[in-house]
């Protein structure tokens, strides 16, 4: 059974700080792409940031220059490192995987507030 384990997320004044962990485990194949999505109140979920696994990165305009991604391929992690927090980035995110088949594992969301 495929598990994908966030943690990281929390509750941060506008300005600061948070990193988000994704783990994933139960034996997934050939792990692709990894990415994060965020899900705000009353909207759907977008795309966050994603990493590919030769480490190419692509990101949501709205976080360029403050977010970053990467993977650990050995202990297939991925990261988000996230700056310069603001309230609109208040989301509920969730971690994504592919594999090389096409098959996609979703975690199980982690919440991150943003405070003014």
């Amino acid at each position: 059974q495929v598990q994908l384990v966030e943690s990281g997320g929390g509750l941060v004044q506008s300005g600061g700080s948070l990193r988000l962990s994704c783990a994933a485990s139960g034996g997934i194949f050939s792990i692709n792409a990894m990415a994060w999505h965020r899900r705000a109140p009353g909207n759907q979920r977008r795309l966050v940031a994603r990493i590919s696994r030769g480490g190419i990165t692509n990101y949501a305009d709205s976080v360029k220059g403050r977010f970053t991604i990467s993977r650990d391929n050995a202990k297939n992690t991925v990261f988000l490192q996230m700056n310069s927090l603001k309230p609109e980035d208040t989301a509920v995110y969730y971690c994504n995987i592919r594999n090389s088949i096409g098959e996609d594992y979703w975690g199980k969301g982690t919440q991150v507030t943003v405070s003014s």
